[in-house]
């Protein structure tokens, strides 16, 4: 019992003591005065500057087309002979790459060449032939207008004699008429004279007999004058047959001549077509060899095996160029698209390259290289981002150090697009409200190339 009070009493001793340790402890004070000072350093830091910037992720390429990876593809389908290269090889432009051998049947005859220029021959004995044949033609249908001119004149001339003949007998026609109107007048006065007694029965017969003769005459005349016009008929149709003759003549050989030069046309175009198979089984067997495009390495080939056949515009082997312009391919939100100019001072982190990178001072970053936006896509891509190539800031910035020539394209990078400076306490009442950065005026240009 008496050892139970002692115990009692030893841990109310104890208390007192610990309770006057406790008041009279300096913590509670020591603890305001540090938060105090938190606080005025929070507000402090609130006010510094912070440098506003863009996101964005993407990958690493190549800022000229021709200097991105490329597949390479044989114009022709063939059969796989030989591989000239290996993967990972550099090779210069014009180096062989691989060596096909000929898999149409059209193109298996080693002397077509030669086949197709025995064809061009004939084909140009048979251009020369229509070409003399045109010429015989012309020379013919000259001839035909020579002759022609001739006998025209001379059926000309037969026409005139004989309308001369018919004007003449046309004039000896009415002299008889005449004539012979003269002897029946007399023989009408002889008659009534016998009848009087005045003339004998010998000159009534001489008289009649006259009239007899003259008519005769008349007749004869009639005759003739019918004669000349059936002559000057004759002579007419003789003239109409000659130019019927010639229009004939003249149409068969321009019948010919036709035939000539459709043969001669025909033989060209058959010589045009040879032409270009010679030259494009020449140009084809040149394609047996596929050779490098540009200078750089083969990446990969997509091909294996020898004698594999592949096809037309197959492609066999992927390149990467030599010595691109290596740029960064990022993509940003379409909200932040209007605030980049061309020009826009971008900071970059690429992908095996250790660097610690402050969003608000980029000048303190580490591991980071400079860049400049030179090309913003006009068309968002797929997810509705727009993107934006940097290329490497140009001159390179005293602190900084040029990108790394070890750079692949293909790698992954992070940028930031560097705007304007703002306190931090606006950045972060702009980011707890989900306002877009701001600008200090608006930019003249907002989208386009270099």
């Amino acid at each position: 019992m008496a050892n139970e009070m002692l115990e009692q009493n030893r841990w109310e001793e104890m208390g007192v003591h610990s309770r006057e340790q406790i008041l009279t402890t300096r913590a509670p004070k020591a603890l305001g005065k540090i938060m105090i000072g938190l606080l005025l350093v929070f507000i402090i830091v609130l006010f510094l500057p912070w440098r506003q910037t863009i996101p964005g992720r993407g990958y690493v390429t190549a800022l000229r087309p021709e200097d991105r990876p490329q597949t390479v593809q044989n114009q022709i389908g063939g059969r796989i002979e030989h591989w000239a290269v290996r993967e990972g090889q550099q090779v210069k432009k014009g180096d062989t790459i691989l060596v096909i051998s000929e898999t149409s049947q059209s193109y298996f005859d080693p002397e077509l060449p030669v086949r197709l220029q025995e064809q061009l021959s004939a084909k140009k004995g048979s251009e020369d032939a229509a070409a003399q044949k045109m010429e015989a033609t012309n020379a013919q249908m000259r001839a035909l207008t020579t002759a022609l001119s001739i006998k025209l004149n001379a059926a000309r001339n037969k026409v005139r004699q004989a309308e001369n003949y018919v004007t003449i007998d046309s004039a000896d026609l009415v002299a008889v008429q005449r004539f012979y109107e003269i002897a029946k007048s007399r023989l009408a006065r002889y008659e009534a004279g016998y009848q009087n007694g005045l003339f004998s029965l010998t000159d009534i017969e001489s008289r009649r007999l006259k009239l007899q003769e003259d008519n005769a005459k008349v007749i004869s005349q009639q005759n003739k004058l019918n004669n000349s016009i059936q002559s000057l008929r004759n002579a007419q149709i003789d003239l109409d047959n000659i130019k019927a003759e010639y229009d004939q003549s003249l149409a068969k050989a321009q019948s010919d001549l036709s035939s000539a030069l459709s043969s001669r046309v025909s033989a060209q175009g058959e010589i045009a077509k040879l032409r270009n198979e010679i030259s494009n089984i020449n140009i084809r067997r040149g394609l047996y060899v596929v050779r490098a495009p540009q200078n750089g390495f083969v990446v990969k080939t997509l091909k294996a095996g020898i004698g594999e056949n592949i096809k037309e515009g197959e492609s066999i082997a992927t390149l990467q160029p030599d010595a691109p312009l290596v740029a960064a391919e990022i993509y940003v939100d379409a909200m932040d698209v209007p605030l980049i100019l061309n020009n826009s001072d971008v900071r970059l982190q690429f992908e095996g390259w250790p660097s610690v990178q402050f969003s608000g001072w980029p000048s303190v970053a580490v591991g980071t290289f400079a860049g400049t936006v030179s090309v913003i896509d006009l068309v968002s891509s797929e997810g509705g981002k727009y993107r934006l190539l940097v290329k490497p800031a140009d001159p390179v910035p005293e602190k900084d150090q040029p990108w790394p020539k070890q750079l692949r394209q293909g790698s992954g990078v992070y940028g930031r697009v560097i705007l304007r400076s703002v306190p931090l306490w606006y950045e972060i009442w702009r980011l707890l409200n989900g306002f877009p950065p701001s600008l200090q005026k608006e930019p003249d240009v907002q989208v386009g190339a270099k």
